[in-house]
């Protein structure tokens, strides 16, 4: 050295050399321990071992020869005593400085972790050799060249000491010889303390011969150890090393050192949580189920969910019901009866969610449990146990529990229809019994999502708020959505009667009778004449159906003139026009087979559902299907299937109602489970009537998915004839089709508003069916909206068909359906403007806003005013006074 160097001596005895002159310069930075020094390069070594600091400060290294050119040595950092802060431990970061003279600085790291955004900080790693050598240096220099922070210490004490001052990652522990310390005592007594769970320990063992067999791993991972490394000095293969075990075991073990929080946050959530395998074996529980259950983890922790007791309360098939969904991967929720370990039951509202793990199969099953009180030895339970771990003025409680059941009174619940003596649920409560109704669902409805959103609504509304949109949860707890309650104004004998009749399924069944068809089916077709060509038509008909376009076409001509076959002749005409034989690619000879066959299926004998009413269908829905945005909005199969669904759609109709052939036991009620009974008999019998013989087999030539395609919207219309969906019916077509048309039509730029709402339909399929099945439904009780003389004739054959099945109800001893059709005393006036006000105009209403229909309007106008001059006159006919004499 040149000039005299400044000294400088600190608390722990160790000199630091200075050069005077070059000061600035860190390479000129020596350190000097007590006792004898030998200079090792620029670091100064002493050959008193035992007076060595046990953690040494490399504040000035020796690069190894291959990253000499790139680096300098190390720059001294901080004050001295910051480097030597007590005799046994020293403590120095390895940051070094480059050749351009900048220091190199780690970089933080981000970690997704599910929906957590992990910060990792620059990795730590702890260096534990008994001396320095050649491989404590190449791991020295590669914790330099990956950015980590590094500390070496030489004995077991300090090593122990820095580990719990600084929580390092990766601890690297010299295996190689005994001689000064013991490795597996070391790493034994790391991993006695808590923060070593989530650090990796590697240990340094020897290299091998040739001739030697490699020794198991197994006493280093009994030891505490997680790897080995085999003893080689090269700064990249340590560096290499380490990166893996970062890249590896030090990301994994941040990841779960992040579950702490995760924890943390469940033990302190007011939910029960539970946590089990895929087997059902519980390996979670926090504190609020410890509370709500009345256990502690160490009761429930390992074991299975079949061992606990069970409440029976519970449907006998609910716990089947809940693991065949669950294990299916699809979220579970619901109402479901526990038992407390205690012995009581309560009843809890529970969400139980899968956990997708490793495979891909589910790993773990979550469940979030809430109790539901629904009577109030449930809120004694509660309260009982909660003030077991809490205790405190009671008087808040109680005024809150006052107050709650004040607001709550006004508010309608299934308990208090039921017994009145009961205190009303709390709103909280309240908001977990809105969900009793669809806890079994399979398939999250709409109004599932609905009931959800206005259940997260409630949380944080004013009380006026809440207590409304409970008001509204009573309104869609119930299962008639769209059925209109009747009003004072609707409460009438002929409207409550007509109402009961057409949109139930039937009453209870009261005696032993059973209803026989008067007619039994006969699926033969060889009574069938040989048909005749399609232009073989007697002039008197032909000269009658030219006029079938138009609304004003008398059906009830053409029924007479065809001996009550005006279905064939009716069919054939329309069905040519819509090229329906063209696009089932059959012959003419095969279409007028089948409606012959169809229209040999429906009961002459019948006053009203007969052939001629099909028939009457048939043309509303061909009338329907030529208006300009019916046409537009529709495809060729859709048209199609409409034409045949129409002329199929009351086929061997016995007569009589739904309510009717439930009530009396029918063959066909049992069969269809009193749902939809005529129906579902109208589709599966003309469908066995088509394919029954190929000579009327109108689909036999289509191809498989046209055909599936044409049956489901087929099946789907007549099935919409049901009166009992009737509102739901119109209900969605008025949300689906009229509302998002009304400002298109309202907009002063509508030029060419038909074309670009036509186009919007077709894009959506399920807008398409909404269509149909009104189209249908309209066409279905159109009579309403005939002129007036075959409104008339309709009327007057509906109540008759009516009368006969109360004479035969009587007769049997079945519960009357419609009571008011008694033909001795009934009005029909009066039961057609029951009608008309509650089931057509609002339909006709909502259909001529799509397909502009004026005509029918101005008939129903007419009709109606007809009928309610009728019941002015207190008149039970059909017609005024003066047209009888007439």
């Amino acid at each position: 050295m040149g000039c005299a160097p400044s000294i400088h001596v600190s608390h722990s005895g160790v000199i630091y050399c200075r050069d005077s002159e070059e000061s600035n310069s860190p390479h000129q930075t020596t350190t000097i321990s007590q006792g004898t020094a030998t200079l090792h390069g620029l670091f100064v070594k002493t050959d008193a071992a035992d007076s060595i600091p046990s953690v040494l400060a490399y504040q000035s290294r020796q690069p190894p020869p291959s990253a000499a050119p790139r680096r300098k040595e190390r720059r001294e950092s901080g004050g001295a005593s910051a480097r030597s802060r007590t005799p046994h431990c020293c403590s120095v970061e390895a940051e070094t400085q480059t050749s351009s003279s900048s220091v190199k600085q780690a970089s933080t790291t981000e970690i997704q972790v599910g929906p957590m955004r992990l910060t990792q900080y620059p990795i730590q790693v702890l260096l534990i050799f008994a001396k320095e050598d050649n491989q404590s240096n190449g791991f020295w220099w590669a914790c330099d060249r990956a950015g980590y922070r590094c500390n070496i210490a030489w004995t077991p004490e300090s090593a122990l000491e820095c580990f719990l001052d600084k929580h390092q990652e990766i601890i690297v522990i010299d295996h190689r010889n005994s001689r000064y310390f013991d490795a597996e005592d070391i790493c034994r007594s790391i991993r006695a303390v808590e923060p070593s769970e989530h650090t990796v320990i590697l240990a340094v063992v020897p290299r091998i011969s040739a001739d030697q067999e490699e020794t198991s791993v197994l006493p280093l991972l009994d030891a505490g150890f997680d790897r080995q490394f085999m003893e080689n000095s090269s700064v990249t293969a340590c560096y290499n090393e380490l990166v893996q075990i970062e890249h590896g075991e030090v990301r994994s073990q941040f990841k779960l050192r992040a579950c702490n929080a995760v924890f943390t946050a469940l033990d302190h959530c007011q939910e029960a949580v539970e946590i089990t395998s895929e087997d059902h074996v519980i390996q979670y529980v926090n504190p609020a189920f410890e509370q709500m259950m009345g256990y502690c983890k160490g009761e429930l922790i390992g074991k299975e969910l079949t061992e606990l007791p069970k409440s029976d309360k519970n449907c006998a098939d609910l716990l089947d019901n809940i693991n065949t969904f669950i294990k299916k991967g699809k979220e579970w929720q619901g109402v479901y009866h526990a038992r407390r370990k205690s012995g009581d039951s309560i009843q809890q509202h529970v969400k139980i969610t899968p956990v997708i793990g490793q495979g891909g199969k589910i790993r773990h099953f979550v469940s979030l449990k809430r109790l539901h009180c629904t009577n109030e030895n449930n809120k004694q339970v509660y309260k009982s146990h909660h003030e077991e771990k809490y205790t405190g003025d009671n008087s808040q409680s109680e005024s809150n529990s006052y107050k709650c059941k004040n607001r709550r009174k006004d508010s309608v619940d299934v308990k208090s229809i039921t017994s009145q003596s009961s205190d009303a649920p709390s709103l909280q409560t309240r908001r977990y019994s809105s969900m009793a109704r669809i806890h079994s669902m399979t398939i999250e409805a709409p109004i599932t999502k609905v009931i959800n959103i206005i259940n997260a609504a409630q949380e944080n509304s004013p009380i006026t708020v809440a207590e409304a949109l409970d008001r509204v949860l009573e309104i869609l707890r119930t299962t008639e959505l769209y059925s209109p309650q009747l009003g004072t104004k609707d409460e009438d004998p002929h409207t409550s009667d007509l109402v009961g009749g057409l949109m139930t399924d039937g009453l209870r069944r009261l005696s032993g009778n059973e209803y026989v068809f008067s007619k039994n089916v006969n699926l033969s077709h060889s009574h069938l004449p040989v048909p005749n060509t399609i232009n073989d038509v007697p002039p008197c008909i032909a000269q009658l159906l030219d006029n079938e376009e138009t609304w004003d076409f008398n059906i009830f001509e053409l029924e007479a003139v065809t001996n009550k076959r005006p279905l064939v002749y009716l069919g054939l005409k329309v069905f040519a026009r819509f090229g329906v034989s063209e696009f089932l690619n059959c012959s003419e000879v095969t279409l007028r087979a089948w409606l012959q066959v169809i229209e040999a299926n429906y009961h002459s004998s019948n006053s009203y559902h007969n052939s001629t009413h099909a028939a009457d269908v048939l043309h509303a829905t061909a009338f329907f299907l030529g208006k300009e945005r019916v046409k537009g909005s529709l495809d060729h199969l859709d048209e199609v299937a409409a034409l045949i669904a129409a002329t199929i759609h009351d086929v061997d109709h016995p007569g009589r109602t739904n309510s009717f052939l439930c009530n009396a036991g029918s063959e066909l009620a049992v069969l269809y489970n009193d749902t939809a009974v005529l129906e579902s008999h109208h589709t599966a019998l003309a469908f066995q009537l088509t394919t029954k013989d190929s000579k009327c087999n109108i689909f036999k030539n289509i191809d498989r998915n046209r055909y599936r395609t044409l049956r489901q919207a087929i099946i789907d219309m007549v099935l919409a004839t049901e009166m009992t969906k009737h509102f739901e019916h119109v209900n969605k077509f008025v949300n689906s089709i009229n509302k998002p048309m009304a400002p298109e039509e309202t907009s002063p730029h509508s030029e060419g508003s038909d074309t670009e709402c036509t186009a919007n339909i077709k894009n959506f399929p399920d807008n398409q069916t909404l269509i149909k099945r009104m189209m249908i439904k309209c066409a279905d009780v159109a009579n309403p909206c005939r002129p007036l003389e075959l409104c008339i004739e309709w009327a007057g054959r509906i109540s008759e068909e009516y009368f006969a099945q109360t004479d035969e109800e009587k007769r049997q001893g079945l519960p009357v359906v419609m009571p008011v059709f008694d033909r001795n005393t009934c009005s029909i006036p009066k039961s057609q403007i029951s009608f008309i006000d509650y089931f057509i105009t609002d339909m006709f209403d909502a259909w001529d806003a799509f397909a502009h229909l004026p005509v029918l309007m101005q008939h129903l106008a007419n009709n109606y005013k007809h009928w309610k001059t009728l019941d002015d006159l207190k008149c039970k006919s059909l017609r005024l006074p003066s047209e009888n004499n007439n």
